[in-house]
């Protein structure tokens, strides 16, 4: 008998029905040889302080270096400290079950680092010590968990991934938790939360929102010219820029009075614009945030959703390739979409037996390769659904057309010795950008005031007649507040943000986070109530900023430092580092972070002094989220954000002396409306609205 262990109970659902597993016992399914059970995500995580023993925050016992790390069962947060979680108590019991009845165990978690860890974890906790294979596919469709199954992998192949997987779990445990611990003690415990990539994460976002404050923005002027030749209207623009509107104004009088410009240059040049690559998860993230406005998140839990219900391969990709095999199932995938109707008129800009084999690059596929519809026809998806699982499918369409080929032709022209420029682009030869007719998007285009209008021919020395003058009023911009995707380049690409050239060039492709987790950082971020979405813009809040201007100089919220470590995992994945090394260095560099947090002074609001409403015996301590009694017996806590609007000082002290607050506006019900309400304190010392009549 073989135990196999999924990722999920949907994962575990299919392999059972492929291995005719259909017998249903308690969490698991069995039959034909095979016990098939599952996690539930990470049933086993590295312990909390308290499990060493260390209780409450004490700046004694910081640094805390666990050695070894204890692994515990899933914990769930309660008021009084973290439980375990009853869901993830049963399904370990469950799993230890099966593992005694079988022989040997088939690992079938997600093929990436998480799912390795997450395997095992397991394995460990349960002090298990049976063989294992492993199953390594790109897409749950049947044939790919057939051939799977037909090339089971030894497990300790992967020895490689889990060291690295569990460095990174190990290095966030010691980062974030002495962190936290240490800033939180300085704040007189007022709660601050900081990690090893969140808070590098957090600094950037304060850095483009501090430029864009501290903008100070500048009018200038600039001259436009319309011209008109061959039946063609077109337009020129000064080089050059004017402060002074009158300045400005006099150039344009004496312009007009000449009436005439003079050829000084031309230029014509044929660009060829490549075919996009394939989708790796975070430039879809990107895009559908571009074009949807979904989060990251959403999106990958969208194109988690796809692949569980094998519409799309692995979606946990950073890779925009595929291998040399892979390139055989191409014209299969091609043939599907021409059976659906969104992707027909498409595919015939496609050139059958003459794809474009750019994706193609066994060098540079990671853990898997770029993502990739299925042979599965869709059916039954939700709007979003449909939407991600297009996205892809044209992706793969743009990605096997031939290059766009475009005729740019720059003009430079003179009036006196003002020197203006004409702009114009041709399509000659439509390539990738038929497949969606996006001839008009200059999106991907090097130039983004290029006009997609053919210009009449030109020489040197032609003369052209101005037949109107313009004088443009503009404002220098400030840079642009972060989106989404604008964050997701930053994180991707945040070694180019370094200063030093030496170190730019050794860090200029690496990124923080991996694509697999940071949509998790920005949805952490938001939970902690450092960042906040404003339309399709991350703005920090004020406690945010306080964190920033806290630790924007200090060690923890080095770009630089976090982008390395990527490298080290990566390496210790590639068996080229030791783990012990890297665990050395991180806890070096946890001990220099956590006196750098200690030393510092940290200023208190006026809080108020406020008593318990309960017992009236103490002092309630007043927290950003919470505000509690001491004394446990009494045990009273209320949670100062209701329906999205946090709870201020002065409405905090209206509520526990007069026993209501003042109107309170636009808060937001379940069903997304907004509301404006008083909130009151009951006799049984709980809250409720009251609205005005």
């Amino acid at each position: 008998m073989k135990a196999i262990i999924a990722e999920k109970p949907s994962v575990a659902r299919e392999i059972a029905q492929l291995l005719g597993a259909h017998e249903k016992k308690d969490n698991y399914l069995s039959g034909n040889g095979y016990c098939v059970t599952w996690a539930l995500g990470h049933l086993i995580a590295l312990g909390m302080p308290e499990d060493y023993g260390i209780r409450g925050f004490n700046k004694a016992s910081l640094p805390i270096f666990p050695n070894p790390f204890i692994l515990t069962p899933k914990k769930l947060k309660k008021p009084n400290g973290y439980e375990p979680d009853p869901s993830a108590l049963k399904q370990l019991n469950t799993i230890q079950q099966v593992i005694k009845q079988c022989s040997s165990i088939i690992v079938a978690t997600d093929a990436g680092r998480e799912g390795e860890l997450i395997f095992r974890y397991i394995y460990h906790y349960l002090q298990c010590n049976k063989p294992f294979e492993r199953l390594w596919i790109s897409s749950l469709t049947e044939k790919a968990i057939q051939d799977g199954f037909k090339n089971l992998q030894p497990g300790d192949a992967f020895d490689g991934l889990y060291q690295a997987a569990k460095a990174r779990s190990e290095a966030d445990w010691l980062v974030g938790i002495n962190a936290t611990q240490a800033l939180t003690i300085a704040g007189n415990q007022d709660v601050y939360s900081l990690g090893r990539v969140q808070t590098p994460t957090l600094a950037i976002i304060c850095q483009r929102f501090l430029q864009n404050q501290n903008f100070t923005k500048q009018k200038y002027f600039q001259i436009q010219l319309s011209h008109r030749k061959e039946y063609t209207d077109f337009t020129s623009l000064s080089l050059l820029h004017w402060e002074e509107k009158k300045q400005a104004e006099q150039i344009q009088k004496s312009i007009e009075r000449e009436g005439r410009a003079i050829v000084e240059d031309v230029s014509v040049k044929t660009v060829q614009e490549q075919s996009p690559l394939l989708f790796d998860l975070t430039e879809l993230q990107k895009e559908a945030n571009r074009k949807l406005g979904l989060s990251a998140d959403e999106v990958l839990q969208t194109a988690q959703s796809l692949y569980e219900k094998q519409f799309i391969t692995y979606p946990r990709t950073g890779s925009k390739y595929i291998p040399e095999d892979v390139w055989s199932d191409i014209p299969e995938l091609v043939r599907i979409l021409n059976q659906t109707e969104p992707f027909k008129a498409a595919i015939t800009h496609l050139k059958f037996g003459n794809f474009n084999k750019r994706i193609v690059n066994d060098l540079k596929v990671t853990d898997h390769h770029g993502l990739l519809i299925t042979t599965k026809t869709p059916s039954a998806l939700c709007t979003t659904e449909k939407a991600i699982y297009e996205m892809i499918a044209y992706r793969l369409l743009e990605s096997l057309s031939h290059t766009c080929t475009k005729q740019v032709t720059q003009i430079q022209i003179k009036v006196h010795h003002y020197e203006f420029q004409i702009k114009g682009s041709t399509i000659l030869e439509k390539g990738w950008r038929a497949i969606k007719g996006i001839l008009s998007d200059n999106e991907n285009s090097d130039n983004k005031n290029e006009v997609l209008t053919e210009l009449p021919e030109f020489k040197t020395g032609d003369e052209l007649k101005i037949s109107k003058t313009e004088l443009l009023e503009k404002t220098t911009q400030p840079p642009k507040l972060f989106t989404e995707a604008d964050l997701l380049s930053a994180m991707e690409n945040a070694g180019r943000s370094i200063e030093n050239k030496e170190e730019q060039k050794a860090l200029s492709n690496i990124g923080i986070g991996t694509p697999a987790t940071r949509a998790s950082i920005i949805e952490t971020l938001l939970s902690r109530n450092y960042i906040f979405r404003k339309s399709k813009t991350l703005h920090p809040t004020d406690k945010g900023l306080q964190v920033f201007n806290l630790v924007k100089d200090k060690k923890i919220a080095n770009v630089q430092m976090t982008a390395e470590w990527e490298i080290a995992l990566d390496r210790i994945e590639k068996g080229e580092l030791n783990k012990t090394q890297f665990i050395n260095d991180i806890q070096h560099y946890t001990t220099e972070i956590t006196n750098e947090l200690l030393s510092l002074h940290i200023p208190q609001e006026n809080t108020p002094q406020l008593k318990c409403p309960k017992c009236q015996q103490h002092h309630l301590i007043i927290k950003d989220k919470i505000v509690k009694c001491p004394d446990e017996k009494c045990n009273w806590i209320f949670f100062r954000t209701i329906c999205g609007i946090q709870l201020s000082s002065k409405d905090l002290t209206l509520l526990l002396t007069q026993n209501k607050t003042s109107l309170i506006k636009n808060m937001k019900s379940k069903n997304g409306k907004n509301f404006d309400a008083f909130i009151i304190l009951k006799g049984d010392f709980g809250t409720s609205f009251l609205f005005l009549k």
